[in-house]
C-alpha cells in the first residue's frame, strides 16, 4: 500500500502501521523537527478536559497521544486498528488503556464519552463521513470531538517548500529512521491529497450530528486542530 488513491481498506491500513510500529514514535518526532510534541499539547488542551471526565483517542497508535490525554486527570482511552502498534505501546505505556478498535465500529456503548480525538489517522479512514459519524455515537450530548490533522500551510511560498518536503525530503528521511520507509511514501502522499481546513470543516459539519465547527492552524497550517461540538 504506497498510494494514496487506494481504496485504504482496513486490513491494508493496519498492515502498513504494523510495518512501522517499531520506531513510529521516533520517527514522527525526527519528520516533525520535534514538532509532534506541542501538537500534542494543543490537542489536549483543545479538548478542554477536566478530572473524572472520559475520553477516546482513535487511532491511538502507540498510545503516546492517549497518555498526553492522561495528564489532564481524564480517564483516557485509545483504540487502533493495527495490533502491532498496539504492542508496540504496551511495551512501553503498561499503564495506559489501548484496545483494538476500528473508527468505523468502536467496540463502545452510545454516548459513554465526553469527548473523543483523532490525530493524524481520519485521511487513513476508508469512509471519513462514517467514521465522524460513529465518533458522535460514543459521544454524549454537548461533548466534544477534535481532530488534529495535518492541512495546508496558510502561506503560498512556505506551501511550496512544505510540499517538496513531504513529496521529495520526507521519504529520504524515512529510510534512515523507519522500520518500513516505503510506508512514508504513502504517508506523503495522503498528506498532499487530504482537503485544506475548509474542506475538512465542511465535511464534519456535514456528517452530522456535530455543531459549532471550527479550527486553528498549527506550525503555520502545517496541522489544524478541528473543534465541534455533539449536538
Amino acid at each position: 500500500m504506497t498510494r494514496a488513491d487506494l481504496d485504504k481498506q482496513p486490513h491494508e491500513v493496519a498492515e502498513m502501521f504494523d510495518g512501522v510500529a517499531k520506531r513510529y514514535d521516533l520517527t514522527n518526532t525526527v519528520l516533525s523537527f520535534g514538532q509532534d510534541r506541542s501538537w500534542r499539547r494543543a490537542t489536549r488542551a483543545a479538548l478542554g478536559l477536566r478530572p473524572g471526565e472520559r475520553v477516546l483517542d482513535v487511532g491511538a497508535g502507540t498510545g503516546i497521544s492517549t497518555e498526553e490525554l492522561g495528564r489532564s486527570g481524564a480517564f483516557a482511552v485509545g483504540a487502533d486498528l493495527s495490533v502491532g502498534m498496539l504492542q508496540a505501546g504496551r511495551r512501553v505505556r503498561a499503564e495506559v488503556p489501548l484496545l483494538a478498535g476500528d473508527a468505523l465500529r468502536l467496540p463502545f456503548a452510545d454516548g459513554v464519552f465526553d469527548a473523543v480525538t483523532i490525530s493524524f489517522a481520519l485521511r487513513n479512514v476508508v469512509d471519513t463521513g462514517a467514521a465522524l459519524r460513529e465518533f458522535a455515537r460514543v459521544t454524549r450530548p454537548g461533548g466534544r470531538l477534535v481532530v488534529c490533522e495535518f492541512s495546508h500551510p496558510t502561506n503560498a511560498a512556505f506551501r511550496t517548500v512544505y510540499m517538496q518536503y513531504l513529496m521529495r525530503s520526507l521519504p529520504v528521511v524515512a529510510r534512515g529512521v523507519s522500520s518500513n520507509p516505503e510506508a512514508y511514501v504513502y504517508l506523503a502522499e495522503s498528506i498532499r491529497a487530504w482537503p485544506d481546513q475548509q474542506g475538512l470543516a465542511d465535511r464534519i459539519a456535514a456528517a452530522g450530528p456535530w455543531d459549532r465547527v471550527g479550527w486553528r492552524n498549527l506550525s503555520g497550517g502545517i496541522v489544524a486542530l478541528h473543534r465541534a461540538t455533539r449536538v
